[in-house]
């Protein structure tokens, strides 16, 4: 069984906005903007040897930035929207029976309540707590 360490209030999400901001290099959209805008005002800093390329180059690699920002907004955007549905359908299993694995072995019971682990839905049966995808069976 996976263990379940915090407990956040419903349709939390543990990454803080700080850490949406930037992208897997750790810089965000200010720091490039500054890199470029110091890039411009000195050519040799962009390690090209005399002859500009144009503002081609800059622009490009803004738009591939926009872009990856955009990638990962969208992607806690379907994380959030995951989270919410599957709150919403564990809450509608409260007292309903149910089997789930245990390691490896299963345990039958009534799920007797529903809790939030960093926005995630997690029940109890049996005084346990489960992650939904431990679920084997539901009745009713």
């Amino acid at each position: 069984m996976t263990e379940i360490s915090s407990q956040m209030p419903m349709g939390r999400s543990s990454v803080s906005s700080s850490a949406k901001s930037q992208n897997s290099s750790g810089i965000d959209m200010n720091d490039f903007l500054k890199i470029l805008a110091a890039s411009m005002s000195n050519p040799s800093l962009g390690g090209e040897s005399g002859g500009s390329s144009g503002g081609t180059d800059y622009i490009s690699q803004l738009v591939q930035f926009t872009t990856l920002e955009q990638i990962q907004t969208l992607s806690s955007n379907v994380e959030y929207t995951m989270m919410m549905t599957q709150q919403q359908q564990a809450i509608s299993m409260i007292g309903k029976e149910v089997k789930v694995m245990d390691g490896d072995k299963t345990v039958s019971g009534k799920i007797d309540k529903v809790k939030f682990a960093t926005g995630f839905a997690t029940i109890e049966v049996n005084g346990k707590d489960y992650l939904m995808s431990n679920i084997l069976e539901l009745g009713m």
